[in-house]
């Protein structure tokens, strides 16, 4: 097979059996990463209902030969859907425990640095989010430091980890 070339001078775009064969796989590949999620996963991914069913026939099939005809037929059926989104919406699924315990440092940092009185952190923070409370958050850090002095449980400093927490989970504006 060869590139022809319409008369706009634009050329069709030629792919090889081999690429088509590495996408197909790739496809049915995102396919049984959807059938290992559990249903409460799936559900928070946005698919077309015909994939549903497919994966839920996959789901009930225990035959190993009908489970991998399934699988190819799952891989079809992603061929004409909007793979790209499907696989975005899985990764984000399969992540969202390396999301948090980002987010999760991150507030711990912020949490030591103004225990240090790193006013920096402070500002960054008020710019943030503007509806922060800096009485509180200043009372906190005072305490906080108060008791890493005197040796006593951190309580000030949890309350100011979950002040922080708070904040960020109120969907105000990062």
């Amino acid at each position: 097979m060869t590139k022809t070339l319409s008369e706009d001078n634009t050329q069709e775009e030629w792919i090889s059996k081999s690429q088509r064969k590495r996408e197909c796989d790739a496809l049915q590949k995102i396919g049984e990463k959807l059938l290992k999620l559990k249903p409460e996963q799936l559900d928070q991914i946005e698919m077309p209902d015909e994939l549903e069913q497919a994966l839920n026939e996959a789901r009930r099939i225990k035959s190993n030969s009908a489970l991998k005809r399934q699988r190819q037929y799952l891989g079809k059926i992603m061929r004409s859907c909007d793979s790209e989104k499907i696989e975005q919406q899985l990764n984000a699924v399969l992540h969202k425990h390396d999301t948090n315990t980002a987010l999760f440092k991150k507030i711990e940092k912020w949490r030591n640095r103004l225990i240090e009185n790193d006013n920096e952190v402070l500002n960054e923070i008020i710019a943030s989010y503007p509806d922060v409370d800096r009485q509180h958050i200043n009372n906190l850090v005072r305490q906080s430091a108060k008791e890493l002095k005197n040796n006593k449980p951190p309580a000030a400093s949890r309350k100011l980890f979950k002040y922080l927490r708070e904040l960020v989970e109120s969907g105000a504006v990062e």
